[in-house]
């Protein structure tokens, strides 16, 4: 995946790519409607790619062998995501909805992996944001003894938090290292004390989280139901 700096915009859009589907006019119909799908769970994607793996004769009895997505720019329920690459195998799909001219459906629960990219500007607006705001608060209480969380940055391998004390102008801030555990993030001051664990919803898990180029990297799994 490409490394972007953190706080770093392009200086134009970048056009969206047509979904890439081999096995004839089936598979493209589909790659159509994943992406329809795709589109209709977020609230904001800027750059999509999608590729099938299969045939069109298994499609048409249901079965899609595997998908590979990378986006770029996604919002979704109010988080930025700077950049998504996933993966999953083996998917039962319901190919009526597609002749209908409506967004696929999908028949069974089924598990991805892959990668997700988080920007230290991207991070900051989302735990302002209603939907995040009470998180980023419990971090700040956690981690700095102080609320409501004022913004956060990435430094190098450090998260930078900074809160206000009552009455000071000048922010406190806080050095916190991140990595997985227990299939979530530990978030540890640099000092060793506080820390603090995220919430992580049990149809997720997250198997490596570190630092990098300006980003915020979290790899893992999983579970999606129709």
């Amino acid at each position: 995946m490409s490394e972007t700096p953190d706080g770093e915009r392009p200086s134009e859009e970048m056009a969206p790519e047509a979904p890439e589907a081999t096995g004839g006019p089936v598979m493209g119909l589909l790659a159509r409607g994943l992406e329809l799908w795709l589109r209709q769970q977020c609230e904001a994607i800027e750059r999509l790619e999608i590729r099938l793996e299969g045939s069109g004769l298994r499609l048409l009895r249901g079965r899609l062998d595997g998908v590979r997505l990378r986006a770029r720019r996604v919002v979704y329920q109010a988080m930025e995501i700077e950049e998504v690459e996933l993966r999953c195998d083996g998917i039962q799909v319901r190919m009526g909805s597609l002749v209908r001219n409506q967004a696929v459906k999908l028949e069974q629960p089924f598990r991805i992996q892959g990668q997700v990219s988080f920007s230290g500007d991207g991070l900051s607006r989302s735990l302002s944001t209603p939907a995040w705001r009470g998180l980023g608060d419990g971090l700040a209480d956690d981690l700095l003894g102080l609320t409501p969380l004022a913004g956060l940055r990435i430094r190098e391998d450090r998260l930078l938090l900074r809160a206000f004390a009552s009455g000071d102008r000048e922010p406190v801030e806080r050095e916190v290292a991140v990595r997985a555990d227990g299939g979530t993030v530990e978030l540890r001051c640099a000092e060793g004390t506080p820390h603090a664990r995220l919430p992580m919803d049990p149809n997720i898990r997250i198997e490596r989280a570190e630092l990098g180029a300006g980003l915020l990297h979290l790899e893992g799994e999983a579970r999606v139901s129709p």
